[in-house]
């Protein structure tokens, strides 16, 4: 009668603890959702801000292009003393003096670039097109950004689950132990039976340290991407299987040729080579300016010392003759762009079609193992309950009906990580055909 009630009283620890075990723990405490954590990082991540500033600077560099069309006004003032100065002595009259020993003058003189062939407007438009290239790059950095911020996600989303189910195992393998301790005292367990449970124990916390070390270099990642002290401590929510919309019905190749931010980028390029090539050739085009300048200053005769008001107005036109093939060259160099250009946007294109074709096979792969991970617990789980039937009918051992308990929570253990690899292909399969995380 004895030894049945321990038989119950450990037959309800293990089925607690298995119960336990199966239910999402989801009362956990300031944990952090995806989401959130992705719309904090690309927003305030370095990254992000170095990429802004480059925005910033593009506008600066339109606005430099703009400045041509403007004139250039400065003053500007001087003062001298010369000697000897010329001069010529007439008998009888006296001395006369051609310039005065102290010179002055000051005035105001504008420089403007009235017609340079359309280099004006083509460099403007450079500009314009180096500030839709930095944008894009703004873009793919966030996106970037998205995709490191999901891997660590669910790294600890694992690595919390795990380290529960570890947690379970141990307090189940502590109460079998309290529980044959129990049965040596009345003759009925050997002290084989101690040993190998404190083996299993000892294998446990083993794994467990090894997951508790990989979870805090996980948290440590984390605070980095959300600039936080590293010692801050860390939980995110248990999102798993999450159902993500927008998935295109048509070619996943198609949609990832357009959506892309590589092509992007490269179409941007390909646009900025063009015109640096455009630019280059209009180098050497005339260019026609006008000048003012007036002012006020001294030396006129024959009164020398009295200040005079004084301008000059002119054109000027500048029409480049050799260069020392310099243009030549800078051509070719640009050339040389264009075609690289269509290289890296080859390379780019292929890229995406490995990327959509390895990511789509590994959702369909993902798939296949949420499905047989869920087919292995549910035997387990009913191995599990067969051998609780024989072990209340004294036909196995503790030791074996523990063993089943070990294999339902490595069996747990394995659908978690399918499910998760699961949700993470299907991010990446939504990253590899351009659709966006953020």
């Amino acid at each position: 009668m004895i030894f049945k009630l321990k038989q119950c009283a450990f037959l309800t620890l293990l089925s607690v603890g298995l119960l336990l075990s199966l239910t999402v723990n989801s009362q956990t405490k300031d944990s952090l959702s995806l989401n959130t954590i992705i719309s904090e990082v690309v927003q305030n991540h370095p990254m992000v801000k170095k990429a802004m500033e480059d925005i910033t600077t593009s506008d600066a560099k339109i606005g430099l292009a703009e400045a041509n069309k403007q004139p250039v006004i400065d003053f500007n003032s001087s003062y001298s003393r010369v000697g000897p100065i010329p001069s010529i002595t007439i008998p009888d009259m006296g001395t006369f003096s051609f310039t005065p020993h102290d010179n002055y003058s000051a005035g105001v003189n504008l420089n403007q670039t009235l017609y340079d062939f359309g280099k004006t407007e083509k460099t403007i438009q450079l500009e314009k097109e180096g500030k839709e290239l930095s944008r894009q790059t703004v873009e793919q950095v966030r996106q970037k950004l998205s995709q490191v911020v999901i891997g660590n996600f669910y790294s600890l989303v694992y690595l919390q689950e795990a380290i529960k189910i570890k947690d379970e195992q141990l307090n189940t393998l502590n109460g079998h132990l309290a529980f044959i301790k129990k049965k040596q005292e009345t003759g009925s367990a050997t002290q084989y039976e101690i040993l190998t449970t404190q083996v299993r124990i000892s294998t446990i916390e083993n794994q467990k340290t090894d997951l508790e070390t990989a979870l805090k270099v996980q948290v440590c990642q984390l605070n980095s991407l959300l600039g936080q002290p590293e010692t801050s401590q860390r939980q995110v929510k248990s999102e798993l299987n999450i159902p993500l919309k927008n998935l295109p019905n048509d070619s996943l190749m198609a949609r990832a040729m357009q959506n892309r931010d590589e092509m992007k980028l490269a179409a941007e390029k390909a646009k900025l080579a063009n015109l640096r090539y455009s630019l280059t050739g209009m180098q050497n085009n005339a260019v026609v300016n006008g000048f003012l300048s007036g002012g006020v200053r001294n030396g006129y005769t024959p009164y020398l010392y009295d200040p005079k008001i004084n301008f000059v107005a002119g054109l000027g036109l500048k029409i480049p003759i050799f260069d020392g093939k310099r243009n030549r060259f800078n051509l070719i160099q640009a050339k040389s762009a264009m075609v690289a250009n269509d290289q890296e946007t080859e390379i780019a294109r292929r890229n995406i079609v490995n990327e959509v074709v390895e990511n789509e096979a590994n959702v369909k792969a993902s798939i296949q193992k949420v499905r047989q991970s869920e087919l292995q617990l549910k035997q387990a789980t009913q191995a599990y309950d067969l051998a609780k039937v024989k072990f209340d009918s004294g036909v196995i051992t503790n030791l074996e009906l523990l063993e089943g308990a070990t294999i339902v929570s490595e069996s747990r253990l394995m659908l978690l990580k399918a499910r998760i690899d699961y949700t993470v292909n299907l991010y990446k399969l939504k990253s590899a055909i351009g659709d966006r995380l953020y």
